[in-house]
């Protein structure tokens, strides 16, 4: 990869890019696979989305995380397999189609043909596969979409056909009833874990309905519902034996009611006004086998001698309703286990008056063909006639919704089958334990808490698009074949060639029972998807039906890692977790990264309606995937925390990481390129080791001791997972990297002290950048990579490479690590931090010197370690001296106060005794607080965290309070920092000359000069104070900018090669700089000295001097002292320092005429 001129600015999503065009070229990826054959597999799955969708948020950040995750395995030596995965079946596919069809029903599936409509599915599933590969290919992602594998694939369907078959051999699976989270949109039961995914906020009718007893018509059983439409399958009400129920009269209506003695603010509002009689008190025990009159006849023929009568249930609270339950066995999961305990219907026949759209069927006569919800009103209408509506309101409350058709489900009984998870429950715990989760609390808690309530698994949907269930049966279901292979099929069914597996092949395949000789039919039922992508680690490789399969699959199971959503904790989480339990007591996975949400930045659920977020790729185009990738996996949201995104946060981390990061990556190439110029030779890492390299200057040592830290910190941190610790350490780096060490490094790494020192601080820098492009490989692939192609160009043979993806991290280097070193240099840049704040505070800038500032600290051993790196606070806070003192009571008063928010919810009415104490500490005692951590108060123990500690000047400096800043970091280990802000005349000028500096910095900057560009400035102004400062101190102004002293303008001569002039101030006197190529300065009249020379001779001479450069004049002359030319026949000798001089001002110093 060719590596031009590196710009001043870098447009960091065309360098991407530019990268992935060279990955391409070379096939990078394929590559790194070829090179790592042989390596120990590190298995990785990835669980399949649907690609009827572009990428989202959670898409990306779920698929950086694994990213970071593989690509780091990579680099450590292991072989990763990376494949896509497409998740093909299921609710989202036909939704879309029966929408665009407009499709309703079954019987509209039917009569359009089960063959045509999944056709249908197919044309749609790999829509946006195109553009997904696009998207994560631009955002870094390696991973092999060439082999993909699709749920959708009869290699896929027959090993989950085999697992299932597993799962039934071990007598994991059975039909059976079950009411079920059902959607009517789309005509299915969901799961668990899908009701859960779409609770709203909605109104629903709440009334409270009388049941007559049959021996009392004038007693009414209360019962309360908000699903009206249940009512007319009514089997039973429910009350707890243990609760206390009461018979009153209402003296308004003059009806006699029971209800729970607890609930009657279910009737009344306020209980203790209304006017009632209390008849009688029943224990909820006592009221069982009371028969009732039910609401409908609807089921009184069928069920009317074993059911309309009360039972008891635990399950019954007095939370809510009247303490009576209402049972209606098809529409309720208790109401269902309640009825059937009590012989009231049986399990195998349910009074299930609903068809699979939701809508009534017959016996319900009055409400046939009406929608469950939509009949509510007229149910409660019909109850009212009867007279036996006791209440009627409208009630506020969370309801679930399906996520796909987002209608409201309803809870129905429907034939189903089912994975014993219950039976699993104890492996499954012990299974979850086995694995590590990061972070923690998901794993212990929220999934751990999933499984410790786990229910049966319905694999089941009476669906048209999936995978179908292989099983074949008779009409009464007592005969039962499952299959677990298509040869397994081809062989019983008698037909061979079976190439696809879909329902519209298989449906109409019959199977002779070889035991009974009678003819067996497949069951109509698909599998859930989430069972199909719980199969992953099995059907994605075709095992066991390959012997490649057999072999890998030894070496990859359980995963070695998986990373998705903390919403999949109940649902791919838990389907691997369930299969890998059943089939081979082991968990699925070994290592797991849960991340949060990522919201919008108002907090709400991001939404392509409300438009209120930015679409991904216009944030890479506009950003950058590097600057994408570090703002998400920098974030809560690896640590399973909601993020709310902010595209101005993706835009900080290019402001404050990656622009250092290239301008510190620049910064060492231009003068590694500089140092090749002046010496002709090149910068090689490994020329020196490590502590040879840290021995010689402290921040060397420093850098590399933090380097060796930061190494290990990486490779401890990311075998545990732990992004969320890893990636702020490493963007601290690159803060120290280049916000301190190029900084306080900078005249030394542009050769203004040794070429030694030079050459050595250059490969220090190098070695630092070639380890950091390795160690952010992960993280920012394409900009380590557009780092490492030009910086390799100095890294020795080890460390040459293709891309720097087919590297592997540094290895450990703790032998150079320092930590107390490490300690000193922090506690250096606390106090030059504290010294910067000052200044800030009373808005003085840093090129103005100052005379002193006082570090105070009570551990001499901080100061020291301070003292030993004074030249760096020195120089970074400009100021001439500092004094040190363990004397904090001289220089500042600490005052205490006590926190409101946190004392006052710990001490309630105590709080103000305490608060006053507090206040009326004397600075010993809040010094003492401070030092013990905790201090005792009116019988109180009060944490030095409850209490705010002030420092103000102590009484004897308040007099110079306004020549001092004080600065403090906080906290008993914090550093005081005192900051004298006097400026006498020396320091003044001092501050004079910076500004002088400055500007003419500036101006070299602003013409794109670099340091190779040697000049000469001249100046002008009108304010004789500058003028003066910069006369006496032109030397010392020139020194600083590496030219020959300043001289005023008048000087300039007419023939001088002005780069820029500009017109500026200093402070508030105007200046204005010239600023000219440096050339050698030549005396007209000491050159017509030369024999035959006249004046116009001499000019000429004069004219050819200047155009030579200056540097290759000096350096003939510096090698022969004098040199001779000829020009027009007129032989000149150049005599340095009298008549070729190597500026204007040399000239002028020496008195020679122009």
């Amino acid at each position: 990869m060719e590596v031009g001129e590196l710009p001043e600015r870098l447009s960091f999503p065309q360098e991407e890019e530019n990268v992935q065009k060279y990955w391409e070229r070379i096939g990078a990826f394929e590559k790194s696979n070829e090179l790592s054959k042989g390596r120990k597999v590190f298995s990785f799955y990835d669980g399949p989305p649907f690609a009827t969708g572009l990428p989202h948020y959670g898409h990306i950040l779920a698929g950086t995380i694994k990213d970071v995750v593989t690509r780091y395995a990579y680099q450590t030596g292991h072989h990763v397999e990376r494949r896509f995965g497409w998740d093909c079946h299921g609710l989202p596919i036909e939704f879309e189609i029966e929408q665009a069809l407009g499709i309703k029903t079954k019987e509209d599936v039917l009569k359009f043909g089960i063959g045509n409509y999944n056709k249908q599915c197919r044309q749609i599933v790999m829509r946006f596969a195109g553009e997904w590969e696009r998207i994560v290919k631009r955002l870094g992602r390696w991973i092999d979409f060439e082999n993909d594998y699709k749920t959708l694939s009869t290699s896929y369907m027959e090993s989950v056909w085999w697992v299932f078959k597993q799962l039934y051999e071990k007598g994991l699976v059975y039909r059976g009833f079950k009411v079920m989270p059902y959607s009517t949109g789309c005509t299915t039961p969901l799961s668990n874990f899908e009701a859960n995914l779409n609770y709203k906020d909605v109104q629903d009718p709440a009334v409270t309905a009388a049941f007559p007893l049959k021996d009392d018509p004038n007693t009414l059983l209360l019962a309360w519902t908000t699903t009206p439409w249940t009512l007319p399958s009514n089997m039973m009400l429910c009350v707890n034996a243990e609760m206390s129920y009461i018979k009153i009269l209402d003296e308004k209506t003059g009806k006699t009611y029971v209800l729970a003695e607890s609930r009657l603010v279910q009737l009344y509002k306020d209980p203790k006004k209304a006017k009632f009689t209390v008849l009688e008190r029943y224990q909820g025990s006592d009221m069982v086998g009371w028969k009732y009159e039910p609401l409908f006849d609807y089921f009184v023929p069928e069920y009317g001698d074993r059911a309309f009568f009360l039972v008891s249930d635990d399950y019954v609270t007095d939370d809510s309703g009247t303490g009576i339950v209402h049972q209606a066995p098809a529409f309720g999961e208790d109401d269902y286990r309640v009825c059937v305990a009590v012989g009231a219907v049986d399990k195998s026949q349910l009074p299930c008056p609903v068809d699979e759209s939701g809508r009534f069927l017959e016996p319900v006569h009055d409400f046939v063909g009406v929608y469950v919800k939509e009949a509510d009103k007229l149910i409660v209408d019909a109850i009212k006639k009867k007279g036996r509506i006791v209440k009627n309101e409208q009630y506020f409350h969370s309801y679930p919704f399906c996520w796909r058709s987002e209608t409201p489900l309803i809870y129905k009984a429907v034939p189903a089958w089912f994975v014993k998870a219950e039976e699993l429950k104890d492996k499954l715990l012990e299974n979850n334990l086995k694995s590590s989760w990061v972070p923690k609390f998901v794993q212990t808690n929220r999934f751990g808490n999933w499984l410790e309530n786990v229910r049966d698994w319905n694999v089941s949907r009476n669906r048209y698009w999936g995978t179908p269930l292989p099983i074949w049966t008779n009409e009464a279901h007592t005969e039962r074949l499952v299959i677990g292979s298509v040869e397994e099929l081809e062989t019983l069914c008698g037909k061979s060639g079976i190439v696809d597996i879909h329902r519209e092949n298989i449906d109409d395949l019959e199977i002779v029972n070889p035991e009974t000789g009678n003819v067996l039919k497949r069951v109509e039922e698909v599998f859930d998807c989430w069972f199909e992508s719980g199969s992953m680690p099995y059907a994605s490789i075709h095992y066991p039906f390959t012997e490649e399969a057999r072999n890998y699959f030894g070496n990859a199971f359980p995963a070695d890692f998986i990373a998705e959503g903390l919403d999949q904790t109940r649902g791919w989480f838990y389907t691997l977790t369930v299969l890998a339990t059943a089939l081979y007591d082991k968990p699925a996975f070994k290592n797991c990264i849960v991340n949060g949400l990522v919201l919008a930045e108002d907090g709400k659920k991001m939404s392509k309606r409300l438009k209120n977020y930015p679409d991904p790729m216009t944030v890479v185009n506009e950003h950058g995937s590097d600057a994408l990738r570090l703002y998400l996996i920098n974030s809560p949201v690896v640590r399973a925390e909601p993020l709310r995104f902010r595209e101005a946060g993706v835009r900080d981390v290019v402001k404050e990481i990656m622009l250092p990061w290239f301008n510190a990556y620049r910064f060492f190439v231009q003068n590694a390129k500089h140092l090749e110029f002046e010496t002709g030779e090149s910068i090689k890492v490994g020329t020196h080791t490590a502590k040879e390299m840290g021995s010689r200057n402290p921040m060397d040592h420093w850098v590399m001791s933090s380097l060796g830290s930061l190494i290990h910190f990486v490779r401890q941190e990311m075998a545990a997972y732990r992004l969320f610790t890893v990636v702020p350490r490493l963007v601290h780096f690159i803060e120290d990297l280049t916000n301190w060490y190029v900084r306080l490094n900078r005249p030394r790494l542009k050769g203004a002290i040794s070429l030694d020192d030079w050459r050595i601080g250059l490969e220090n820098l190098a070695d630092v950048l070639l380890a950091l492009s390795r160690l952010m490989a992960s993280f920012t692939p394409f900009f380590s990579e557009y780092t490492y192609q030009n910086l390799k160009n100095y890294a020795p043979e080890s460390l040459q490479s293709e891309s720097v993806h087919f590297l592997m991290v540094p290895e450990l280097r703790d032998d150079v690590v320092d930590e107390k070193f490490e300690a000193a240099v922090g506690r250096m840049q606390e106090a030059i931090t504290l010294g910067r704040v000052a200044r800030e505070r009373r808005n003085v800038s840093l090129k103005q010197p100052l005379g002193k500032i006082t570090l105070v600290h009570r551990d001499q051993n901080v100061l020291d370690s301070v003292m030993s790196l004074e030249s760096y606070v020195k120089s970074e806070l400009n100021v001439q001296e500092v004094v040190y003192s363990t004397l904090e009571s001289e220089f500042v008063v600490l005052k205490a106060d006590a926190d409101g928010k946190i004392l006052g919810k710990k001490l309630g009415k105590s709080f103000a005794k305490v608060h006053k104490a507090v206040r009326s500490m004397t600075s010993d005692q809040v010094q003492d607080l401070e030092s013990n951590g905790s201090v005792e108060i009116e019988g109180h123990k009060i944490e030095a965290c409850d209490i705010r500690i002030t420092r103000d000047l102590a009484p004897s400096l308040k007099d110079q309070a306004e020549h001092l800043e004080t600065a403090f970091t906080g906290g008993r280990s914090g550093l005081l920092a005192l900051l004298d802000l006097q400026v006498d005349e020396e320091l003044e000028e001092q501050g004079t000359c910076r500004e002088v500096v400055n500007r003419v910095q500036k101006l070299r900057k602003h013409c794109g000069l670099n340091p190779k560009n040697r000049i000469e400035v001249y100046y002008w102004t009108s304010d004789a104070k500058l003028g003066g400062v910069i006369a006496r101190r032109a030397a010392e102004i020139g020194n600083t900018l590496k030219s020959p002293p300043l001289l005023e303008l008048k000087h300039l001569s007419p023939k001088a090669v002005v780069y820029s002039e500009a017109e500026t101030k200093v402070g508030s006197s105007p200046l204005r700089l010239c600023m000219v190529r440096a050339a050698p300065c030549p005396s007209v009249a000491r050159l017509a000295e030369a024999p035959s020379a006249t004046r116009d001779s001499a000019t000429s001479a004069a004219s050819y001097i200047l155009a030579r450069e200056s540097g290759e004049l000096h350096e003939l002359m510096e090698q022969l002292q004098t040199t001779k030319i000829s020009i027009d026949d007129v032989e000149y000798e150049l005599k340095p320092g009298y008549n070729v001089f190597k500026s204007n001002s040399e000239r002028l110093a020496a008195g020679a005429p122009p």
